[in-house]
């Protein structure tokens, strides 16, 4: 792609358009969104969830970030994705974070990384990434990575001191380099002042409609789960259902023998 994704970002938040980002971990859903009008995926930790069935993000790897990274970029060859660095892959040393971040760039063929948080050890591996050349992506407000100390997952920025150190802390990761900040689960008040504070892109999930963008997982939205509804999720389809009547309706022909049927044979 020419336009990179931080003048690709940069350019529609000038014109005060909409930014449309999608979770995504695979060849087969990326095949999709390649087709579709979304601007950018993001190929999240939160893969250790949805796809590994885990309690939380900590266990993923960069190992297994490079390898579903790389199944999207197969699919999506011409979408803008966005690489997570997972739990302690940047939070050990600059050195190291450095090292991984060259890994997943150099295997993954992705556009830019994304981390969490802004402290000050962060907010330095942020200023050497994009030195480098690499574009990076914030994220404030609900950061999964800090699950056990932001005692579990739940609206964040609720008093008056802690939706000011969020707001402190975006400004930093505007100063630092970020072309965008992922802002999650927090009042619609709080996207809205952070909206107004700095000058990139903030993307909400669960940050309200006065945001530069949006990002939901495309299993949450397509409603794969049916256990899962969070106020901030609208599901646009219920593919758990629709699933689920395939599989129920392939079982039964299979045990009354009606499939394979002679269009199935060679």
């Amino acid at each position: 792609m020419a336009v990179t994704i931080t003048d690709r970002f940069r350019e529609l938040y000038r014109k005060r358009e909409m930014i449309s980002v999608v979770t995504c971990y695979d060849f087969s859903f990326a095949s999709i969104v390649q087709k579709s009008s979304v601007d950018a995926i993001l190929v999240g930790d939160s893969l250790g969830m949805v796809i590994q069935g885990q309690r939380s993000t900590l266990p993923v790897t960069v190992d297994e970030i490079i390898y579903h990274t790389k199944a999207v970029r197969k699919g999506a060859p011409d979408k803008y994705i966005i690489s997570d660095l997972p739990f302690l892959s940047y939070q050990v040393s600059v050195e190291s974070g450095l090292q991984n971040v060259g890994r997943i760039m150099k295997e993954t063929d992705a556009d830019a990384v994304k981390l969490e948080g802004a402290s000050e050890k962060t907010l330095q591996i942020i200023q050497e990434i994009t030195e480098a050349g690499i574009p990076v992506q914030g994220h404030l407000g609900l950061t999964p990575q800090s699950v056990h100390t932001l005692g579990g997952f739940k609206v964040q920025g609720k008093t008056e001191s802690d939706a000011d150190r969020i707001i402190e802390s975006a400004e930093k990761l505007q100063e630092a380099g970020v072309f965008s900040i992922v802002l999650e689960m927090v009042p619609e008040e709080l996207g809205k002042k952070m909206a107004e504070s700095v000058d990139v892109p903030i993307i909400g999930i669960g940050a309200g409609r006065y945001v530069s963008g949006q990002v939901l997982v495309i299993y949450d939205l397509l409603g794969m789960n049916s256990a899962f509804n969070p106020r901030f999720l609208k599901k646009y389809a219920d593919l758990n259902s629709v699933i689920m009547n395939a599989l129920n309706e392939y079982s039964f022909e299979v045990k009354d023998s009606s499939f394979p049927s002679d269009k199935n044979v060679f």
